[in-house]
């Protein structure tokens, strides 16, 4: 009786614990596709994941930081998807490529035209972004995720270090060092991927004629042989006419 019942009390308990967790691991987070650099550009991931068995999700709005503003901002197209791009004017016009950029993207809404995101499943939504800013280390989004029963979530409240995750946490990006070589973000991978190509094609040459001149030897030696070896059949044979005459 005592074991079965610390046995209930302990899977109790972790029904407890997944119970409490499981919202953490629920809410709308933000993700790039490779790396987040400072200074560059970048392609970046919301990931909305439905939390109600009763219904789906039908939209999403997510809401750019208005202190440090994105002059470029790209939606990937998504079928059954409505995207709705909002630009705003900013108090002070940003320097980009040499020109003045005025306004900035300052919201992004997702509207689903069929079901949506149904209960038990996540979808994510993807930006190409940039120029990342180069004075901060990270980026929030307060995004609010609309249900087909009305119901709204408000993931708006900016997580603070050394405190506890707030209940409605924001899509915080997460921003990296800038390389040393000066290339940033999807340009250094662009550049990474010539220079490998590069490589590739060099190492191909090599390898091909390493293996031109391996055969070369190969065929030269195989006739040295062969010489060789009619040679010694003719001495031979020589050797024996002499002997019988």
């Amino acid at each position: 009786m005592k074991a079965s019942r610390i046995v209930a009390a302990g899977a109790a308990a972790g029904i407890t614990v997944l119970a409490l967790s499981a919202p953490a691991f629920a809410h709308v987070t933000v993700q790039p596709e490779g790396t987040a650099a400072k200074g560059g550009y970048a392609v970046i991931d919301f990931k909305v994941p439905n939390e109600r068995d009763d219904a789906s999700t039908t939209k999403l709005e997510v809401n750019f930081p208005t202190d440090h503003p994105l002059a470029s901002v790209m939606p990937e197209p998504m079928p059954g998807w409505k995207i709705e791009v909002t630009k705003s004017k900013l108090d002070k016009p940003l320097e980009m490529h040499g020109e003045k950029i005025t306004e900035a993207v300052t919201k992004v809404t997702w509207t689903a035209e069929g079901k949506g995101i149904e209960a038990g499943y996540f979808e994510k939504f993807p930006l190409s972004v940039g120029q990342l800013p180069e004075d901060t280390d990270q980026l929030a989004f307060k995004a609010l995720q609309t249900y087909s029963n009305k119901e709204v979530v408000r993931w708006i409240e900016v997580p603070q270090k050394g405190k506890e995750e707030p209940d409605n946490p924001a899509p915080v990006l997460e921003l990296s060092a800038a390389s040393e070589d000066g290339h940033h973000g999807a340009a250094a991978d662009e550049d990474s991927d010539a220079e490998s190509a590069e490589k590739t094609s060099a190492d191909t040459a090599a390898s091909d004629s390493s293996a031109g001149t391996d055969t070369t030897a190969r065929v030269l030696g195989i006739v040295g042989i062969v010489v060789g070896a009619a040679g010694v059949a003719y001495g031979v044979l020589a050797g024996r006419r002499r002997s019988d005459a």
